[in-house]
């Protein structure tokens, strides 16, 4: 049998080094290595547990140790976080087993050092001692959520602390999985039936008519992956196709489409009649797109590896709908991107100033009277309604029909932003 902490403490050391994304390190790590059901969500818990909650496990194993953390070796730190994380998260995982199993895959010389670490904070019956609320609100927020100090105080910033406090605990929480139910093989109502005739928890989303929400699960061992009766797809990605409107017969435009859901979503809504351009700047990405439209019986969808900044005179006003899921910092998405919660604000400075050239420019491509739904998953104001109206200024011959953000404490969902423009005139 694996050892499933030898093979998390190898995914966590490669992501630190910045050789791959975690997600990536992880799903190489689990096609490589037999582990049942069992083995395979603890792996999971313990890769991204670990990288979710990093500033709070380095916090606590600078309260724990007599010697600064920067003096400790990668993997030393490494070994820390994964025993800690066990001991004060997965109260699942006995005591004994996380102090044990930890400390056996530590070094010689380091062994009584992990060891010695992990059995104080049992000592200190696993008491976590967090900044003064009051007197520090940003290093308080910082530690207790494991945010990057630069995030907490832009959200602190722009919602407060109480609401502040609301958002990242709601990015803490476990994600469900989310099922988009492939109307044209099957029904919600069934693809429900057979979920949980197979023992899923699984239910109906709150608002989109078509979703299915269940406990985190392997997706090609769900009932009807194989068959192509669903997709994965959050709640709020479900709302914005939703909100698009695209139907039978249109011509529709997905400006930045990979990895493709949205497409898919939209191309079912138009009962696989019409013509559906998909685009992405990364052609190689498009293959994903082509492979999953073939799995789901979708032919009215063809690809094409663009910049959706650049003009093209063909496509001005040809397209019923546009979709401008724009690239965006993913200030929303924390809870399936945990690396995000590290990353400080300022390196996203410059996507507004793109967010605003691909819509300026695939606005351009909507027929009178037609609609463009703009979109990002980030709780931003500067790329997200700020974005909107600018735009409204420049361009008077398009309103403004609806405009909604989606917040993962109030609605469930990622967090996300859609709003709908209409074109009014030729101007």
């Amino acid at each position: 049998m694996e050892n499933v902490r030898a093979l998390a403490l190898s995914v966590l050391e490669k992501h630190a080094g910045a050789e791959q994304y975690s997600n990536i390190a992880l799903d190489t790590a689990i096609k490589r290595h037999p582990l049942s059901d069992a083995d395979r969500g603890l792996l999971t818990a313990l890769v991204y547990g670990v990288i979710e909650r990093k500033l709070t496990l380095d916090h606590l194993i600078s309260c724990l140790c007599d010697r600064p953390l920067r003096e400790l070796d990668g993997q030393t730190q490494m070994l820390l976080r994964l025993g800690l994380y066990q001991l004060q998260y997965l109260d699942r995982v006995p005591d004994h087993a996380a102090v044990n199993e930890t400390v056996s895959l530590a070094p010689r010389r380091t062994r009584g050092f992990v060891n010695a670490v992990l059995r104080t904070h049992l000592r200190n019956g696993k008491r976590l001692m967090l900044p003064d609320a009051e007197k520090t609100p940003i290093d308080y927020l910082s530690v207790k959520y494991s945010f990057g100090k630069e995030i907490c105080e832009r959200f602190l910033s722009a919602f407060g602390p109480e609401r502040t406090e609301s958002l990242l605990q709601a990015f803490n929480r476990p994600t469900p999985l989310t099922l988009r139910v492939n109307t044209l093989r099957t029904s919600r109502e069934v693809l429900l039936d057979a979920l949980q005739r197979d023992g899923y928890a699984a239910e109906p989303t709150r608002e989109s008519e078509d979703g299915i929400r269940l406990p985190t699960a392997p997706v090609p061992m769900l009932p009807g992956f194989a068959e192509g009766e669903f997709f994965v797809q959050d709640e709020a990605s479900q709302l914005c196709v939703k909100a698009l409107d695209a139907r039978p017969g249109m011509t529709v435009l997905d400006a930045c489409a990979c990895p493709g859901s949205k497409s898919f979503g939209a191309a079912i809504s138009m009962q696989n009649k019409g013509c559906l351009v998909a685009c992405d700047l990364h052609a190689n990405k498009l293959s994903l797109v082509e492979s999953g439209a073939a799995r789901l019986g979708i032919s009215i969808l063809t690809t094409e590896a663009r910049d959706a900044r650049a003009e093209k005179e063909e496509w001005t006003q040809s397209f019923d709908r546009v979709l401008c899921d724009v690239p965006c910092s993913g200030f929303g998405v924390f809870a399936k991107k945990p690396e995000l919660r590290y990353k400080d604000p300022k390196q996203s400075e410059a996507l507004p100033g793109i967010q605003r050239a691909i819509l300026q420019n695939a606005s351009r491509f909507l027929k009178v009277g037609g609609r463009l739904v703009y979109s990002t998953c980030t709780l931003l104001r500067e790329e997200n309604e700020e974005n909107i109206d600018a735009f409204l200024r420049e361009h008077p011959h398009f309103r403004c029909k609806e405009m909604r953000t989606l917040y993962p404490d109030v609605d469930g969902t990622d967090g996300f932003f859609i709003a709908v423009l209409q074109k009014t005139d030729r101007s």
